[in-house]
């Protein structure tokens, strides 16, 4: 957690006080509303991939500050109401994997299983490689098991790792924490995507020039701290919770497009480098205990995990199933794209180009030679309520350049366009989300406000 954002937050903590289940206001009924979660399509796509919805950045009780900073007692066991919130989160947010970031101080210090949140009482199971556990099949009611892996935020943020780097806490730790191009290897050898939380924190020549598979395009911890003067508002109306948003939307008039982000995914793509980007949740369930009025906390793990995620493109095995191996090689691949589903759940996105050889997904490239035909199509929000108002929605087109992106094309409908120079496209889908309209209170303005609902990875034209 960052300072600043913990400040703000603890500001804000106390007006909570006063709120109350009687406060809820009454919902639209039918179709999708704000909490409504579906699980992705069971079957492949024309291209035969699956669809995979996940957190890439999230702390269990293996991090020291997740927990309202009690994640473990002082005999080392751990909070086990919290590690029931989490489990509980993951499973009502129907993912279909999470790849943990607990913080070494912990993490380095707790074996395999233990570390994947592995407990056969539960009916977990556990995915062997070697003879040796590398991943979790995490058990839920409804009977579709999250993935759990295993990683750590320190130095870079690696997820994926299927055993420790080393025998000792204090030699796992050298490598966890260290920032060169020889901890990537080590952490690479034991199956890690090496990824970089807090992409604000990192230089251009930094995010271009080490050996890295990618990093954040969003972290939700670090847009907060930046939508500061927007929170002010908000804390005043927290003595009034009939003022506020419903409960899952409670962050919206705060979160918004970060900068620093943007320009730095753009300079370091311009420059020819590859890069996988990803949206980071950065839960920790450590810093608003009060409740809302549906009844939880305002930071719960349920309602951090289900504002947004990372959809990747996974290629199943010759089975038709896919675990640690698939997710990973989506991921270092490039074939993903970042969903606020707090807005909706988008239904029918694609991005790809098209040559007469084929077919490049996000993370591939093509040639300008072959005339390649970027293509990205709109999707609907899934389910939506037929009594609301339908939400705007505006494809965009990005090229990267030094210091951001150039807006290629935009349109209301499907996009296709042939470029006419090489470099590294994006796409982004926009929405004013005028569906939420009876979900906002006082806050009606933001379903006018220009939110980006999906950020797709980049299609490389050489």
């Amino acid at each position: 957690m960052r300072a600043g954002f913990a400040g703000l937050l603890l500001l804000g903590a106390a007006f909570f006080a006063c709120s109350s289940d009687d406060d809820a206001e009454t919902q639209p009924s039918g179709g999708w509303s704000p909490g409504t979660i579906f699980t992705t399509p069971r079957e492949p796509s024309a291209r035969g991939f699956v669809d995979r919805r996940g957190l890439i950045h999230a702390h269990s009780v293996h991090s020291h500050d997740a927990c309202d900073g009690q994640p473990k007692d002082d005999a080392g066991a751990v909070n086990a109401p919290c590690l029931k919130d989490f489990r509980a989160g993951l499973c009502a947010s129907r993912h279909d994997f999470v790849m943990l970031t607990d913080h070494n101080d912990s993490f380095g210090s707790t074996e395999y299983p233990e570390s994947l949140l592995f407990d056969a009482s539960q009916g977990d199971v556990l995915v062997e490689r070697d003879g040796a556990p590398v991943a979790n099949r995490l058990a839920c009611p409804d009977g579709n098991p999250p993935l759990v892996l295993a990683g750590t935020e320190s130095g870079f943020m690696p997820v994926g790792i299927e055993r420790h780097v080393a025998p000792t806490a204090a030699e796992r730790g050298a490598v966890y924490g260290a920032e060169t191009a020889e901890a990537i290897a080590k952490l690479k050898e034991v199956g890690a995507v090496v990824l970089v939380q807090h992409t604000e924190d990192w230089t251009v020549e930094q995010l271009g020039e080490l050996p890295l598979d990618g990093f954040e395009m969003f972290n939700l911890h670090a847009n907060t701290i930046i939508g500061a003067g927007a929170a002010i508002g908000l804390i005043a109306d927290l003595k009034e919770p009939e003022l506020l948003p419903y409960p899952d939307l409670v962050l919206l008039p705060i979160v918004s497009e970060d900068k620093r982000y943007l320009e730095r995914w753009g300079t370091v793509l311009a420059s020819g480098k590859k890069r996988v980007t990803t949206m980071g949740t950065d839960c920790h369930q450590n810093t608003f205990k009060d409740i809302l009025p549906d009844g939880e906390r305002i930071d719960s793990y349920r309602r951090m995990m289900g504002w947004f995620s990372n959809h990747l493109l996974v290629k199943p095995d010759a089975g038709g199933s896919y675990a640690d191996l698939e997710l990973k090689e989506a991921l270092r691949s490039g074939r993903l794209y970042g969903a606020f589903e707090v807005l909706g759940f988008p239904e029918g996105f694609d991005f790809h180009a098209k040559t007469g050889a084929g077919v490049a997904e996000m993370g591939g490239e093509v040639a300008l030679g072959d005339a390649p035909e970027l293509v990205a199509k709109l999707p609907k929000v899934k389910e939506l309520d037929p009594s609301v108002k339908r939400p705007d929605f505006v494809v965009r087109l990005l090229r990267a350049k030094s210091g951001g992106w150039d807006v290629v094309k935009e349109t209301a409908e499907d996009l296709a366009h042939v470029p006419s120079e090489p470099g590294a496209y994006r796409v982004e889908v926009r929405m004013k989300p005028r569906h939420l309209l009876p979900h906002l209170s006082s806050y009606a303005d933001l379903a006018e406000k220009d939110f980006v609902w999906i950020y797709s990875n980049a299609v490389y034209v050489k």
